[in-house]
């Protein structure tokens, strides 16, 4: 298309906010063949690629321009106050609008043609590099909404998420003190036997594990070693492969998943043991945030046997400053989440 032709090495400075809370960044935005890239001014690393066909202007008619890589979940944005940028951008959503409204017949056998050449190839070699391809590029918002469907089909398994207020208040207080300010925890009535990570930051524990522990640093231990033993693009990679290489061609160009792709993938890793971080870095991990070891350990084995290096490593052993990680109110505030 011409629109694409004439703006695809265009560059302009914008302001990015991964997050609605994070600070604004000052980013090279440039526009691609297909995607929208920014980049760090200072290093030229790429921080996030949008798919052109789906960035969508949250302020038509106002300036300066502030977009977001999807409607869906419009977290992560950046403002634009080149007027030549956003005439392209929208010269080239216009030119990709009129493509797909207006195909003609031989453009829609050469579509089929190029579609079915694509498909064969995908069929052959291309599923398992498309898929790490697209974990590897996906940002923060798609990940996210990644996140939330996986998490929707683990609800037919292990029952609703527990919305006690007061419960989930003091849970959202004690996360930045164990992960990170982006990071979402949420609690089920299901047995999860310790937490499991999900894409987007966000993370899953068992009611089970409040019920049956005597203060909060079993759960907290828990949620560190979800975090060591997978980082985000493994457990994004994970969901794609199960949601498959066309799903994963959508989420690049579309922006978003089938409806049903992760239909069954929470029943799969209800049915497959949790995935645990070498033990000899928890110690240091746990140190980190003054948590000892102990309660996590014994919440694996009561009896110890299984998990003597944590014991034996325990971090706060020796220490006489370690302070509760919640107050008894808070504990039992949370105890209650799945309560009512």
């Amino acid at each position: 298309m011409t629109a694409l032709t004439e703006f695809r090495r265009l560059e302009a400075q914008g302001s990015w906010k991964e997050f609605p809370t994070s600070e604004p960044r000052e980013v090279v935005v440039s526009i691609g063949e297909a995607t929208l890239t920014l980049m760090d001014p200072r290093t030229d690393r790429p921080l996030s690629h949008w798919s052109l066909p789906a960035v969508v202007r949250l302020n038509p008619g106002q300036m300066p321009a502030r977009y977001t890589p999807t409607s869906e979940t419009p977290d992560e944005t950046v403002e634009i106050d080149d007027q030549l940028m956003v005439d392209g951008i929208e010269r080239v959503q216009t030119a990709i609008a009129r493509h797909r409204v207006k195909p003609g017949r031989l453009r829609g056998v050469v579509t089929g043609l190029v579609a079915l050449g694509l498909f064969g190839a995908l069929v052959m070699w291309l599923p398992d590099a498309l898929i790490r391809h697209a974990a590897r590029i996906a940002p923060p918002a798609q990940l996210r909404t990644i996140g939330k469907a996986v998490l929707a089909d683990l609800e037919q398994g292990t029952g609703p998420i527990c919305h006690r207020n007061s419960g989930q208040q003091v849970l959202d207080w004690m996360t930045p003190r164990v992960l990170n300010r982006q990071a979402l925890v949420q609690v089920v009535p299901g047995p999860l036997n310790g937490a499991l990570r999900l894409p987007g930051d966000m993370y899953l524990l068992g009611n089970d594990l409040l019920v049956s522990t005597p203060g909060p640093e079993a759960a907290a231990g828990h949620l560190i070693a979800a975090e060591i033993a997978q980082d985000e693009r493994q457990v994004t990679l994970q969901a794609l492969e199960y949601a498959g290489a066309l799903a994963s061609v959508r989420l690049m160009t579309l922006g978003t998943l089938p409806r049903n792709a992760l239909v069954g993938y929470g029943e799969k890793l209800l049915d497959q043991p949790l995935v645990r971080p070498d033990v000899s870095a928890l110690p240091v991990a746990f140190g980190d945030h003054n948590l000892s070891t102990e309660p996590y350990a014994r919440s694996i084995d009561p009896t110890g046997a299984s998990v003597l290096p944590l014991i034996d490593n325990d971090p706060m052993r020796d220490r006489t400053d370690v302070r509760p990680l919640l107050t008894d109110e808070q504990w039992l505030a949370l105890q209650q989440i799945c309560a009512g």
